[in-house]
């Protein structure tokens, strides 16, 4: 990437991430079946977390590191890697892709105050009011979801795990952040991530009694092989670079474009009929990037 700008570099980042993140809704769809969500997840980050130590191994990475630093991996592993996505699997048993899309574009808001809180970042007026755009923007594409939400005990439940999974995610972007101005490449710090996280969701299965199933269809070995290699390894090495390149709270933005690409997915795949609320939606998002996006300018 040595041949692009450094805001060049900062753009395909952007678009890869969103690309492939944006699918990757399409994807968790084919992982709820007859195999347990936390078994899933393990799955998925044992998979990326092996095909990420061969790759370590053949380029010659170092892979040595202090216990201090070794436990911050593992706290980025646990909220990154392995909680968040267990979490969000959940919670999507019952919401729709949408509103959970919504729901974890809030992690704008708490990479924000998790900045000022953990990383003493200062927050910019631009910035804020970008995202709030951004989020408002959200709310309007996504508002006949919204309203269509009933209160009922299982859904406040879904949506409280949501919640929650978004807060882990925010909170292992900061271990990211923490890892990164340690000098610990992103390659490294998430392969150790991905198995740290990877175990724990195996200890997890085995100490609940979770079955150990796998279902060898097309849907769910593809969706697994997408959520690993590129949801997992790819677009969190974009992601997590581009995060210690322009802070924690503009890369979180670029969360706000993920449920776009699964709108643009499901118009194509689930027949989704577009509203004007959508349309005024997508502005706003757009307007709001635009804004947090010439922050430094």
């Amino acid at each position: 990437m040595s041949y692009f700008s450094s805001a060049s570099q900062n753009a395909l980042l952007y678009v890869v991430t969103v690309l492939i993140w944006g699918s990757s809704w399409l994807a968790i769809k084919y992982q709820l079946g007859s195999v347990d969500p936390m078994v899933s997840v393990a799955y998925r980050f044992l998979l990326a977390s092996a095909i990420s130590w061969l790759y370590c191994r053949f380029s010659g990475r170092l892979m040595r590191y202090s216990l201090r630093d070794h436990g911050f991996m593992f706290l980025q592993g646990a909220s990154l890697f392995a909680l968040n996505y267990w979490l969000f699997y959940l919670s999507e048993l019952t919401l729709t892709s949408g509103l959970a899309a919504v729901i974890f574009s809030t992690i704008v808001v708490m990479n924000m105050m998790n900045g000022v809180l953990f990383l003493k970042n200062r927050l910019e007026l631009r910035v804020v009011l970008g995202a709030g755009i951004g989020l408002f923007g959200i709310i309007v594409v996504f508002w006949p979801e919204v309203t269509d939400f009933e209160s009922g005990s299982e859904n406040l439940f879904a949506v409280s795990l949501a919640v929650l999974a978004t807060l882990l995610a925010s909170l292992g972007n900061i271990a990211s952040a923490r890892n990164q101005r340690k000098g610990i490449p992103v390659v490294q710090a998430n392969t150790f991530g991905m198995t740290y996280g990877a175990l724990l969701m195996l200890v997890l299965s085995w100490a609940t009694g979770r079955e150990f199933t796998f279902e060898v269809t097309l849907p769910y070995v593809s969706s697994l092989v997408f959520l690993s290699v590129f949801a997992s390894i790819i677009a969190f090495w974009t992601y997590l670079t581009l995060l210690g390149r322009v802070g924690v709270e503009r890369a979180a933005y670029a969360t706000l474009f993920f449920p776009l690409v699964a709108l643009g997915f499901s118009t194509v795949f689930e027949d989704y009929q577009w509203t004007a609320s959508a349309g005024i939606g997508i502005l706003l998002i757009l307007a709001g990037n635009l804004l947090i996006l010439k922050r430094s300018a």
